[in-house]
């Protein structure tokens, strides 16, 4: 899976409005300030924040 890098510097957390980065499996997206992952389905970020699931231990891929 990859993400377009246009895309990626365009997209923001939706609870925060902070940046956020791909994980290291590529599979979502990953808010540091929020300690939330916003999944990727199908190549298409899902940037729900009821969707978003909890990240324990957060690091940058």
């Amino acid at each position: 899976m990859t993400i377009d890098k246009q895309l990626l510097d365009l997209l923001v957390c939706p609870k925060c409005k902070g940046d956020i980065h791909l994980n290291a499996q590529q599979d979502g997206l990953i808010c540091d300030r929020c300690r939330l992952l916003y999944e990727i389905r199908d190549d298409i970020p899902i940037m729900l924040i009821e969707e978003a699931k909890p990240v324990g231990d957060v690091t940058s891929s």
